[in-house]
């Protein structure tokens, strides 16, 4: 049986295809913008809904099927209400330009930038005992917690992270928020973990590190006031008394994406989204 070419890449069937390829498009950006926010959790229980609706239809339960069915109709209106702020950071970026500006960067060439700077102000702050707390935002978007931050929107320097977390400055209390590799906020609050695995001598700042590990994928920098310690967390994991050589390659390692890590990132993000980590201390 032959296969008859000139039907199948028909005028008809490319414009099909190109519309298929721009819902899916428009569905990936869309969830990239909610990537990180507390929305995320919501369209995992939209996603519920529909799943419910589908299995009651195919079943033949009516009741459950008509109950879905009013959440569905009222439930456009709710998702307004409740995304309002996820519509209008999506409006602001999408005036900006900006979701396809990191698709323009030169490869590898700010995050090795940015671990130079982080060194630079980890040593110093370190030698000095002064305490900082920098967050660098990864996988999971981190746009709560830097609305509560006072925004900068500047190049990473050593100089200027040594700067912000001087005592005794308007900005060197809470965190700072580093993303796509420039210091979006100064004084961000972080949320404080609960949890009793924390030791003790270990102060607020710590507990922020843990706090923001638990719930993002953030790499979080901590710098003892009390002992010019150098902590990291991540993933809800704390590592604590680091040599500059380990934080170092630490740092390399986690913002340095390999080739691989670029060709898989789509695939890291939906497993981010749908997925669900362990948690561990």
């Amino acid at each position: 049986m032959s296969i008859d070419w000139s039907n199948l890449f028909s005028w008809q069937n490319l414009v099909s295809l190109l519309d298929v390829l721009v819902v899916w498009y428009v569905i990936y950006m869309l969830m990239m913008l909610l990537r990180g926010t507390k929305a995320v959790q919501l369209f995992r229980g939209i996603v519920v809904i529909i799943f419910i609706k589908l299995a009651s239809w195919y079943i033949g339960l009516e009741t459950v099927s008509w109950i879905m069915d009013q959440v569905i109709n009222w439930g456009i209106i709710a998702i307004i209400v409740i995304f309002q702020p996820e519509i209008r950071r999506g409006l602001e970026h999408l005036g900006r330009g900006s979701l396809f500006a990191n698709y323009n960067r030169k490869e590898n060439e700010a995050e090795i930038k940015l671990v130079d700077a982080l060194d630079q102000a980890i040593q110093y702050m370190s030698k000095r005992r002064i305490g900082a707390l920098i967050t660098v935002q990864m996988n999971t978007g981190l746009d709560d917690y830097i609305e509560t931050g006072i925004p900068l929107d500047a190049d990473v320097s050593g100089a200027l992270l040594i700067n912000i977390f001087i005592p005794n400055t308007p900005l060197h209390d809470g965190a700072v928020i580093i993303k796509d590799n420039r210091i979006a906020v100064a004084a961000a609050y972080l949320p404080l973990s609960e949890s009793n695995l924390i030791p003790k001598e270990l102060g607020t700042r710590h507990r922020a590190a843990v706090g923001i590990s638990e719930v993002t994928d953030a790499l979080t920098i901590v710098v003892s006031e009390e002992t010019g310690g150098v902590t990291i967390t991540k993933n809800n994991e704390l590592i604590r008394d680091l040599t500059q050589q380990d934080y170092r390659k630490l740092l390399y390692n986690e913002l340095v994406p390999t080739q691989e890590e670029k060709t898989n990132a789509v695939a890291r993000f939906f497993t981010e989204i749908f997925g669900k980590r362990g948690q561990k201390h």
